[in-house]
Order: structure tokens, then sequence, then C-alpha cells
């Protein structure tokens, strides 16, 4: 199965965050990398997001 690219919206959307949010998550070094598809298109991957999160919630919060 593929993985599915999701745009900083979508992601922040997936997380229960705004875009704002994500972008200052993304800043930290766990947080997974985005993909620039090109000049003015960033994805995250949805599989690595959700996994992220759930880390975060096994370890006791955000």
């Amino acid at each position: 199965m593929q993985n599915k690219s999701l745009r900083p919206k979508q992601a922040a959307d997936l997380l229960g965050v705004g875009p704002a949010t994500l972008w200052r998550w993304a800043k930290q070094p766990d947080f997974p990398k985005s993909r620039k598809l090109s000049a003015r298109c960033t994805v995250f991957d949805q599989d690595e997001l959700i996994a992220w999160r759930d880390s975060k919630i096994a370890a006791g919060g955000k």
C-alpha cells in the first residue's frame, strides 16, 4: 500500500492543531520531516505523522 502524502493543512488537521503549531513542531528534531515536491508544494507522510503522534501519546503527552 502506498503512503499518503498530506499538505500542511491536512497534516495539522490530522494532529488536531493549527498550521502554525504544525510548523512550530516541525522545527523539533524528532518531528517527521516534510518533503518539498516543488517550490510551492510541501507534504508530510501520513504514516510518519501517525507514528509520531502515537509515540507522544504513549510517552504521556505532547
